[in-house]
């Protein structure tokens, strides 16, 4: 629910024993709105990188042409560069090499031989294609025959076709990948001018939670929520800080959240945000600054305990402590928050087009993101969602993403077209196919 804001409620801070108003939950996509319009992200540095190491990175100035490109006429085919002309013969003057400025100039009756790419002579307005030409010798002369008459342009890419001075070709916040890249070496930026990384600290909060590399004993668990956010941090464009866990205290929570707000941009936290007598996370945030909570709790499954907060401008976000709530909610609801700190404008998402194999559902006025196995079937891509178990960590790991149910429709029907959103990082690998598996 959203704090400050004279127009709704403020948020829910619970005492032992209370549970979540239910009427008074937000819907994700109003949560966001509510915490955008309460808080200010802060912009990100800029830094210069080479552009062998922008990939991934966020664009932080917009790429402009300062030149045509190409900046003179080149040819699309391998042929003959002509004055646009009728059928008949045209003597051959010369040849024209790759790199290289063409001999010198034509005028109508006379051809060059040119391949793909080449630059037109001075004259030249038209490609004769080698494929509609023959070469003969004509009283001791080379000369190139055709049938065919050609028009001004013709198998010609003018110069300036691609870019022109002042086109603004790559806009800041952009992601860079292949395309990029090619833009901005064609320009000649080979320092680009990034945002730098956010350094965003995982706080995992837990009496039962051990390192990796320790074997549990009865009643802990191997804390894998930290890596699951760490990677998709990461593809966020994020760099994760991995701080100790913090005991269920309010002193050791306290003391850890400050030493993280102190090493980091922002923090992510999970567990101790719901309702029991052990939860603490929402308490504390409030207890540490301003403007503290501004939404705890959403209408959404898995994940109704989520909280979006802000300390002294930085974004500290409370997630569920079971690995697929967590997991979700930082996909499906924090994600924006980390990409707008990162300086992404328009972050794509990645959906997989799909047939529902079964009926996915929710309950009415919910949001529900139900995790969706893709597998391959007499040429059909099909979604079959999975059950919701919000304490399985190999839940998401199974699924190749999810599916988006509510909260004015309760339910996709078998048969029905479904978008699959995909994870962070594309993760959940092939899909299967059942026709052989």
């Amino acid at each position: 629910m959203l704090a400050e804001n004279p127009a709704m409620p403020g948020p829910q801070i619970l005492t032992p024993g209370e549970g979540f108003d239910v009427e008074q939950l937000l819907a994700p996509e109003a949560a966001l709105a509510a915490y955008f319009a309460a808080v200010t992200i802060p912009a990100p540095g800029i830094e210069r990188v080479d552009l062998a190491d922008a990939t991934g990175r966020i664009l932080a100035a917009a790429a402009t042409a300062d030149a045509l490109y190409p900046a003179d006429p080149r040819s699309t085919m391998d042929g003959y560069a002509i004055v646009a002309g009728g059928p008949g013969s045209r003597r051959i003057v010369g040849d024209i090499r790759m790199g290289h400025a063409p001999p010198g100039p034509i005028g109508p009756g006379e051809a060059m031989r040119i391949p793909t790419g080449g630059v037109l002579p001075p004259g030249a307005d038209a490609v004769m294609p080698i494929e509609e030409a023959s070469e003969e010798t004509a009283a001791g002369v080379p000369v190139v025959v055709t049938a065919e008459a050609y028009a001004s342009g013709d198998s010609v890419t003018p110069a300036g076709a691609d870019m022109r001075p002042g086109d603004r070709i790559l806009e800041p916040g952009r992601r860079i990948g292949g395309p990029e890249l090619a833009v901005l070496a064609t320009l000649g930026i080979a320092q680009v001018p990034v945002f730098r990384r956010p350094r965003v600290a995982i706080l995992s909060t837990g009496d039962e939670l051990v390192d990796a590399a320790e074997q549990p004993r009865t009643g802990q668990v191997r804390d894998s929520n930290r890596w699951a956010l760490a990677g998709s941090l990461i593809a966020l464009g994020c760099v994760p800080v991995q701080r100790p866990v913090a005991l269920d205290t309010p002193e050791a929570l306290a003391e850890a959240l400050r030493a993280a707000l102190d090493l980091a941009d922002a923090v992510v936290l999970t567990g101790g945000s719901s309702v029991g007598v052990r939860d603490l996370t929402p308490r504390t945030i409030s207890a540490l600054g301003g403007p503290g909570v501004i939404v705890h709790g959403l209408r959404v499954k898995p994940g109704k305990p989520t909280v979006l907060a802000m300390l002294d401008g930085k974004p500290v976000i409370g997630l569920p402590g079971n690995p697929a709530s967590s997991l979700m909610i930082l996909e499906a609801v924090a994600a924006p928050i980390f990409s707008r700190l990162a300086g992404e404008t328009a972050p794509l998402r990645s959906e997989a087009a799909a047939v529902a194999a079964r009926a996915f559902t929710a309950n009415p006025g919910w949001t529900w993101y139900v995790p969706a196995e893709l597998s391959l079937r007499d040429g059909r891509t099909l979604a079959t969602p999975l059950a919701l178990r919000s304490a399985h960590t190999s839940l998401l790991a199974r699924a190749h993403g999810y599916v988006v149910v509510g909260p004015e429709r309760t339910e996709i029907a078998a048969g029905e077209a479904v978008a699959v959103r995909r994870f962070a990082g594309a993760g959940g690998g092939p899909p299967v196919d059942r026709n052989t598996a």
